[in-house]
Order: structure tokens, then C-alpha cells, then sequence
């Protein structure tokens, strides 16, 4: 199982979706949402795309992070 996942859900007419992160075995976080969308196949066809670039920028920041914690621990 991976650490993010897409959650579609409908909500006060118009359909709604989430990018959640597994943070414990128990407790889950949204990390981003976007609602409004007309369908269901909107909503999940957007949370595709958008997980994608996300986990794109989240591996690029922890690379600068450990770049910057390894330049850090050197001095």
C-alpha cells in the first residue's frame, strides 16, 4: 500500500477530491482537495493527475531536504 491515495466522495450536489496521506496505521490526512467537479470521472481524473505531480514535488523537495541536511551535518 502507498503513503497517498486519491478519495473521491460526493458532496452538496457536486462531487469532491482528495489526495489523503497515511500518516499511522490509524490516522490519515488530506494534503489537498479540490471540489465542485460536475462527475465522478471529473474528480478522479483530476486526483490522478494531481497525485502525480505531487508525489513528482514531494520527491524533489525531500532530495533538496537531504541535500541540505547532508551539507549541514558536514560543516
Amino acid at each position: 500500500m502507498s503513503k497517498f491515495a486519491v478519495r473521491v466522495s460526493e458532496k452538496r450536489g457536486g462531487w469532491c477530491a482528495e489526495i489523503t496521506r497515511q500518516v499511522t496505521s490509524r490516522k490519515t490526512v488530506v494534503s489537498k482537495r479540490e471540489t465542485g467537479f460536475e462527475s465522478e470521472e471529473l474528480a478522479k481524473a483530476w486526483g490522478e493527475q494531481e497525485l502525480a505531480g505531487f508525489i513528482k514535488n514531494q520527491t524533489e523537495r525531500n532530495s533538496r531536504k537531504s541535500a541540505q541536511r547532508k551539507a549541514r551535518n558536514a560543516e
